[in-house]
């Protein structure tokens, strides 16, 4: 893989798909209609999933595509592919809370190497460079090219004063029960991939999550902490997530700073 096409290829996707979803966003009213899951889907999710498809089709022909939006994509089964969540969150896109996300991630034998997370409409980027180091691009987002970066990197976590992320729309009384067993020093709630960018950045030190995703809703977010020195580990027994599972459906599981204690009162 060519990294440096890869990082300015789906940067530049990620923030066009951002510009379509916004104008959708800003309109009065869109239709939301239910998947075959009962999950929702917007106008906003297809034009965005068409505009990154097409893109990474275009630039990376060989290399296996897999979406949340193209169920067929989803039967599969790779090792090495680009996977993408075109619109994550949908849910707060539909409150018009703005904790959503457009999600592109290369995984190569089951690791995401590298990832691109935006939240347009809190004009937030993040994504892994052609090293695989983490970044958060600051200004305007020229298309053309990259604007200012500024690397992003995990805390040094106190396990007697922990900051901790966790779901706006899927917070249960399992995850809750989880948290209460670690010292809590700051509680905050975010949608979508932004959680793990969250933990990328610092800006909190544990994000748990003890309910259904799938891997196009953590590969992004997953490489982006990763290239920040944190870690995305399965709930039961603290090795690291893998991806390329049948069907693409992700166990329970804990991203996290170096440092923070996984067996809390044990």
């Amino acid at each position: 893989m060519d990294f440096e096409k890869l990082a300015t290829v789906t940067r530049r996707l990620a923030l066009e798909a951002g510009d379509a979803i916004m104008r959708i966003y800003g309109t009065d009213d869109f239709d939301v209609r239910a998947k075959s899951d009962d999950s929702p889907v917007t106008a906003a999710d297809e034009a965005a999933d068409a505009l990154i498809s097409a893109g990474l089709r275009a630039a990376f022909p060989d290399v296996a595509l897999v979406t949340e939006e193209q169920a067929a994509s989803h039967t599969q089964t790779v090792s090495t592919f680009l996977i993408v969540d075109p619109l994550d969150g949908t849910k707060e896109f539909v409150k018009r809370r703005g904790d959503f996300t457009v999600n592109i991630a290369y995984v190569k034998d089951g690791v995401p190497l590298r990832g691109v997370v935006y939240a347009p409409a809190k004009a937030r980027l993040f994504y892994t460079d052609a090293t695989g180091a983490s970044v958060e691009e600051k200004g305007a987002f020229p298309r053309a090219e990259p604007g200012p970066v500024r690397p992003v990197t995990v805390s040094r976590p106190d396990n007697a004063a922990l900051v901790v992320v966790a779901s706006k729309s899927h917070r249960d009384a399992a995850t809750d029960d989880y948290i209460a067993r670690y010292a809590v020093d700051d509680m905050t709630g975010a949608g979508s991939s932004l959680k793990f960018c969250l933990v990328a950045t610092g800006e909190a030190d544990l994000y748990p999550r003890l309910g259904r995703t799938m891997e196009w809703d953590t590969a992004a977010g997953d490489a982006v902490l990763r290239g920040a020195g944190g870690r995305v580990v399965r709930f039961d027994d603290h090795s690291p997530l893998t991806y390329g599972k049948p069907g693409f459906e992700n166990p329970f599981f804990i991203a996290h700073a170096p440092g923070v204690d996984l067996k809390p009162g044990q």
